[in-house]
């Protein structure tokens, strides 16, 4: 696997840059990656949804879709989109330090 440096931290991804190790994400690298993809600032709204996200996945060992986030964690599909601009779910999982969901392009 890969290793890059993100806010002075060496963290493992894949080759589309998701990482790869659940232990290696922290909220500060959460904030960088969000930053890196345009989403700055981060809100509370964004972390209900990462924190979300990141239990979750430790639940159900998979990244959750944009179908799971709206129907099992309670978020407006609408919502998701204009927190997480043109592709919410690809998004959100790499903010959160997860693997992008099954289906996503």
């Amino acid at each position: 696997m890969p290793v890059t440096t993100i806010a002075g931290e060496e963290i493992h991804v894949d080759e589309e840059g998701f990482l790869t190790e659940y232990d290696e994400w922290s909220k500060d690298l959460g904030t960088q990656l969000a930053a890196n993809i345009g989403i700055d600032p981060m809100t509370d709204d964004h972390w209900a949804v990462i924190d979300f996200l990141r239990s979750d996945y430790q639940e159900q060992g998979e990244t959750a879709t944009l179908r799971r986030v709206s129907a099992v964690g309670g978020f407006d599909t609408k919502s998701l989109f204009q927190l997480f601009p043109k592709k919410p779910a690809r998004k959100m999982s790499y903010v959160a330090g997860l693997p992008k969901p099954a289906g996503c392009i």
